[in-house]
C-alpha cells in the first residue's frame, strides 16, 4: 500500500541552468525553451514535459502528466548561464550549430544575444581538436576554480534566481583513469592548489558546483564526478549528481533492441556500429584519445544488457565494434550505421540493419531540460550523491562503487518513474498483476 512519501521543498522562485559548453547542445535547448515558451514549439522528446505517469491499478485509469505529478520548475522560470572557449553568444553559436531553422532563431534573437558565455576553462592536453582564445587564466586550478565560482555567485545575483543546477554540454575529453588526486576531496583540493595535470577542466566546474550546494549531471563521457573526491563532496554537502554521456543517437538504439533480443533469447554473433557527423563534437572526437572516452562509453551497453555470464550459448564469443568519422559536410546530422547478427532456433543465422539518420542535438536538447528539473526535483528531495534512477537518459550510467549499471532502456524508465512514485507516496508498479484475476 502507498504510504507517506517525501517531503518536497516547492519550486518557488527561478531556476538557473548553468552550461559548461555554449556549443549545438545548449543552444538547440535553450532555443527549445525559449521557442516552447512562446508556442512556437512542441517539447518532443521530454519526459517532463509530455510524459504521464500511471498510478495505482489499470483499472484505477489514474494516468497523470509527469510535470502535474510532482512539483517541477516551470519553463518560464528558467535561466540560463553558459562558459565556453569561443566567445559568440548563443544567437551566434546556434546560427553556427545549424540545427534550429533561422527563421525560428530570428524569433527569440533577442533573447538569445543576451545570453553570452563566460571565459571557459581549458587545458589542451584534454581537448587538443580546439582552440578557442575566450580561456580563463589563473596560476593554479585552484584559481580558475574560484573564478568559476565567482562566475556562478555574480550570475545568482544578477539574476536573481533561488535555485541553480549545472548540466555538462562541452566536449569529450581525453580517456584517462582515476589517479590519487580523484580518491579524496583532502587529495583533489591539494591538487587544485600544485595545478595537479589529472584535473581536467569539467572536474573544475563540477567542484566549483558542488561546493556552492550546486546539483551536477556530466553530459559527456568524461570522468568528472565519477571519482571518489567527487561523490565525497556531493554526500556532504547534500548535492545530486548524475552522469554519464548523453544517450543519444546509436546508443540509444542499442539500449532499445537488445533488450528485445534478450527477452526473446536470440542469440547475437556481431554487432558492428559506424557514425558520421560533422559538429564540433566529430572534430572532438576524430583525436584518438577523446575518441577512447566515448568508445569506452558506447561498448559498455551491450555486455551489461546482454549478460554472457548467464548465457554463454547465446553472447559469449560476439564481436562489438564501434567507429567514429568525423565528416563535415554532414554537420549535426549524425548517421549511424548499424549491422546486427544474430542466431536463433538451432543457430540460423539472420542479420538486422539499422539506418539511423539523427540529430544529436535534437536528441540531447531535451535530455538536458528534464535532468535540469529532475536535479532540482531531487534537491528539494533532499536526494544527495548519486543519483542512479536517472540512469535513464545516459550512455554509461554512473553507479555506486562495485555496482554494475543498469543499461536496459526500460528497466530505467521503471527506475525513474518508481523513484518519483517513492517520492509522491504512490504504489510502486511491479506488473505483477495477479490482483486482477483473483
Amino acid at each position: 500500500m502507498a504510504t507517506g512519501g517525501t517531503d518536497i521543498q516547492p519550486a518557488s522562485g527561478s531556476l538557473g541552468v548553468l552550461l559548461p559548453g555554449l556549443g549545438a547542445v545548449s543552444t538547440t535547448f535553450i532555443a527549445g525553451v525559449l521557442l516552447v515558451r512562446r508556442g512556437l514549439g512542441t517539447p518532443i522528446g521530454s519526459l517532463t514535459q509530455l510524459g504521464t505517469i500511471r498510478l495505482g491499478k489499470r483499472t484505477d485509469n489514474r494516468a497523470p502528466a509527469v510535470r502535474d505529478f510532482v512539483p517541477l520548475a516551470e519553463l518560464g522560470d528558467l535561466q540560463f548561464c553558459a562558459w565556453d572557449i569561443f566567445p559568440d553568444n548563443a544567437y551566434e553559436s546556434a546560427r553556427r550549430a545549424g540545427v534550429v531553422e533561422p527563421e525560428l532563431l530570428e524569433q527569440i534573437r533577442d533573447e538569445l544575444e543576451a545570453i553570452t558565455p563566460h571565459r571557459g576553462v581549458f587545458d589542451s592536453r584534454f581537448i587538443r581538436n580546439l582552440d578557442g582564445k575566450h580561456r580563463k587564466s589563473g596560476k593554479s586550478k585552484r584559481e580558475l576554480s574560484e573564478q568559476v565560482i565567482a562566475d556562478i555567485e555574480g550570475f545568482r545575483d544578477a539574476s536573481g534566481v533561488t535555485r541553480m543546477v549545472m548540466v555538462w554540454c562541452g566536449s569529450t575529453e581525453a580517456f584517462q583513469n582515476p589517479s590519487a588526486v580523484h580518491q579524496s576531496m583532502e587529495a583533489f583540493e591539494a591538487g587544485l592548489d600544485a595545478d595537479d595535470p589529472d584535473i581536467s577542466p569539467s572536474m573544475i566546474y563540477a567542484y566549483a558546483a558542488l561546493k556552492l550546494g550546486i546539483p551536477f549531471a556530466n553530459g559527456a563521457p568524461n570522468l568528472t564526478v565519477d571519482v571518489p573526491a567527487m561523490v565525497e563532496l556531493a554526500n556532504r554537502n547534500s548535492v545530486p549528481i548524475c552522469g554519464k554521456d548523453f544517450k543519444t543517437g546509436q546508443t540509444l538504439m542499442k539500449t532499445i533492441i537488445a533488450p528485445g533480443l534478450k527477452a526473446r533469447l536470440l542469440g547475437l554473433d556481431g554487432w558492428f556500429s559506424t557514425n558520421i557527423l560533422g559538429n564540433r563534437d566529430g572534430e572532438v572526437l576524430d583525436d584518438p584519445d577523446s575518441f577512447k572516452t566515448k568508445e569506452e562509453s558506447k561498448l559498455s551497453v551491450l555486455d551489461v544488457i546482454l549478460r554472457a555470464d548467464l548465457n554463454p550459448e547465446l553472447y559469449k564469443d560476439y564481436v562489438h565494434k564501434v567507429s567514429i568519422h568525423y565528416y563535415p559536410p554532414r554537420g549535426d546530422n549524425k548517421e549511424g550505421w548499424d549491422n546486427i547478427d544474430v542466431k536463433g532456433w538451432l543457430g540460423y543465422p539472420m542479420q538486422i540493419k539499422v539506418n539511423f539518420l539523427c540529430r544529436d542535438s535534437i536528441l540531447a536538447a531535451p535530455l538536458v531540460l528534464d535532468l535540469a528539473l529532475l536535479l532540482d526535483l531531487a534537491q528539494r528531495s533532499n536526494m544527495r550523491g548519486i543519483q542512479e534512477w536517472l540512469s535513464f537518459y545516459f550512455k554509461s550510467p554512473q553507479t555506486a562503487p562495485g555496482l554494475y549499471p543498469e543499461h536496459d532502456l526500460f528497466i530505467q524508465l521503471m527506475k525513474l518513474k518508481n523513484t518519483l512514485r517513492h517520492l509522491r507516496g504512490e504504489d510502486l508498479i511491479t506488473h505483477l498483476g495477479l490482483e486482477y484475476y483473483d
